[in-house]
């Protein structure tokens, strides 16, 4: 079973920045698609950023310019780079990872997830 590791979320005041990852651990053959979704309270979860094995990326229109997604195949390892954080980002982070694992089987799998607060 793939399991994810959340960390770097935390408080922050507007404008600053804070890097969120995701470590991917298991028997795992293949990631490939990695996304960062949001949930804020009261909010339906929305997606933010996602990455595709081939390194495609897509952002929701409120992050663009400003959020950063990348991978590290390597660690498994998926980051999502936030910058000129606004209050409105306030929630909690969610990885999400789909790929195929051994023995042959596809996953779709949930991080527990890491509160980011932007707050004077």
């Amino acid at each position: 079973q793939v399991q994810l590791v959340e960390s770097g979320g935390g408080l922050v005041q507007p404008g600053g920045s804070l890097r969120l990852s995701c470590a991917a651990s298991g028997s795992i053959f293949r990631m490939n698609v990695m996304g960062w979704y949001r949930q804020a309270s009261g909010k339906q979860r929305e997606l933010v950023a996602s990455i595709t094995g081939d390194a495609i990326t897509d952002y929701a229109d409120s992050v663009k310019g400003r959020f950063t997604i990348s991978r590290d195949s390597g660690k498994n390892t998926v980051y999502l780079q936030m910058n000129s954080l606004k209050p409105e980002d306030t929630a909690v982070y969610y990885c999400n990872v789909r790929g195929v694992e051994l023995p042959w089987r596809g996953f779709d799998s949930w991080g527990q997830g890491t509160q980011v607060t932007v707050s004077s």
